[in-house]
């Protein structure tokens, strides 16, 4: 991200904010695999290798591409947590469905924030 630039402070906080939200989501998913007798895999290693979104671009540059990339990134998960959503409910498990449901909301309002700011003159 820019180190610099009248849309840093903006950027940072907004980028801290999903962060801060993603984590919480990630925390309810783990805690429901566990109460459904699986095992919560999340270190980094096996987070990152079997993660279904693109490896993010380390040759971003400007706000504007950092915008982008998590507008994107969040589009995917979004629409991975969408498909979670129906094959919980296809399997009869509305609890889990509803999880997701809540995650999809709140990953849906994520990325209006972060495609409002990329609505922003940079």
């Amino acid at each position: 991200m820019e180190r610099e630039g009248p849309h840093f402070i903006g950027l940072h906080e907004l980028f801290d904010k999903v962060a801060e939200k993603l984590e919480e989501f990630t925390d309810d998913i783990a805690e429901r695999a566990v109460e459904l007798g699986g095992v919560a895999l999340g270190t980094i290693q096996i987070v990152a290798k079997h993660s279904r979104l693109d490896a993010y671009p380390l040759n971003s540059a400007s706000g504007k591409e950092h915008v982008a990339a998590l507008s994107g990134a969040l589009a995917k998960f979004g629409a991975s947590t969408r498909t979670a959503i129906d094959t919980a409910s296809k399997a009869g498990d509305a609890d889990t469905a509803d999880l997701f449901t809540e995650v999809s909301q709140g990953v849906d309002k994520l990325l209006w924030m972060v495609e409002a700011h990329a609505q922003s003159k940079e």
